[in-house]
């Protein structure tokens, strides 16, 4: 009996102090269940240098000669773990790293000259230089304000990749506004000072998922209190990145450089995204007609978070081709 009670004891513990987290400090617990799933999907993460200047990334595999090394750029306010969904589907073969851009998360946080869209550019150069990654030609994935650096990065190194993935990418002329446009538009004339994308409440950040997400995805009161409960220490650098990317040096600096892309490009895109409208991949294909454009049905701006495995599937696909075609010109020469 005594052992019985014992045990049930050592079971109660575990489930006393994870309903205590969620309770009081559910952004605690949703940073242990990233560390969680990073360790599932066998992802370390490491820290690399330039000067005083840290980045911090996570990485699974070694690079290979079969198919090129993965660097995953992800989006404004995001960290490196937006692209764990993804990468569940990806093969374990595969070399990925994901890096928190410039500021975000584990990255050294600076000042404004590092946050504009040419300020990214040069520090994930820094970034690439800092690993190795442009020993051999690489693969560069980039989602929103990532895919505005991808773009950018894949104009000034264009010899440093095998191709580009750009995921509902920022810096373009849209042809339609998205309605996070409208919205900004609307807060400018009523001289309002907050942002859709820098919610500062509960309510505001149940808002910013609905904008975000296509599909719905009702989270429990909770969750919503420790996603806020990690973002509002960083409202101040948020805003401080908002203004630079969207400033006049960085809000199209995607389609000032799209005549300087060379390397075989990928556009992937939500029909219903609503941050950046997907009006901005026929901007794209007409620009660089042999760009390989994929519109993805019911969903919304956070494509890696709606349909990851679509999202794998297409990018796999995409280097599959590309290694065939360098195949075939090998033959030819």
């Amino acid at each position: 009996m005594e052992l019985l009670m014992l045990s049930g004891s050592i079971l109660v513990f575990p489930a006393l102090a994870f309903i205590t987290t969620f309770l009081f400090w559910p952004g605690a617990l949703l940073k242990a269940y990233d560390w969680y799933w990073r360790h599932r999907l066998g992802l370390v993460v490491r820290y690399s240098y330039n000067g005083s200047y840290r980045f911090c990334y996570s990485s699974r595999g070694a690079p290979g000669r079969a198919t090129p090394s993965m660097l995953m750029l992800h989006g404004f306010s995001a960290t490196k773990d937006v692209f764990l969904p993804v990468i569940k589907y990806l093969p374990t073969s595969h070399h990925v790293v994901c890096v928190d851009m410039p500021g975000h998360e584990g990255t050294s946080r600076t000042g404004p000259e590092d946050y504009s869209i040419q300020g990214q550019v040069r520090r994930i150069h820094q970034f690439v230089q800092s690993i190795g990654l442009d020993k051999r030609p690489f693969h560069l994935v980039g989602t929103s304000m990532g895919g505005n650096v991808a773009g950018v990065y894949a104009s000034h190194y264009p010899s440093h990749l095998s191709g580009t993935t750009l995921i509902c990418p920022a810096g373009l002329v849209y042809p339609t506004d998205s309605e996070l446009i409208c919205r900004l538009k609307e807060f400018e004339k009523s001289s309002q000072d907050s942002i859709p994308l820098i919610p500062s409440t509960c309510q505001e950040l149940a808002e910013l998922v609905k904008l975000s997400c296509h599909t719905p995805l009702n989270l429990p009161q909770q969750v919503l209190q420790g996603l806020l409960d990690n973002r509002i220490p960083n409202n101040g650098f948020y805003k401080e990145v908002f203004m630079e990317i969207t400033g006049e040096k960085s809000r199209h600096s995607l389609q000032e450089n799209l005549h300087l892309i060379r390397a075989p490009l990928q556009v992937i895109w939500g029909k219903e995204d609503q941050v950046v409208d997907v009006s901005g991949a026929a901007v794209l294909q007409a620009a660089l007609p042999h760009c390989q454009v994929a519109l993805l049905d019911n969903c919304g701006h956070t494509v890696e978070l709606e349909q990851p495995r679509k999202v794998a599937r297409l990018i796999v696909d995409f280097l599959s081709a590309q290694e065939v075609n360098g195949e075939n010109a090998k033959k030819l020469s």
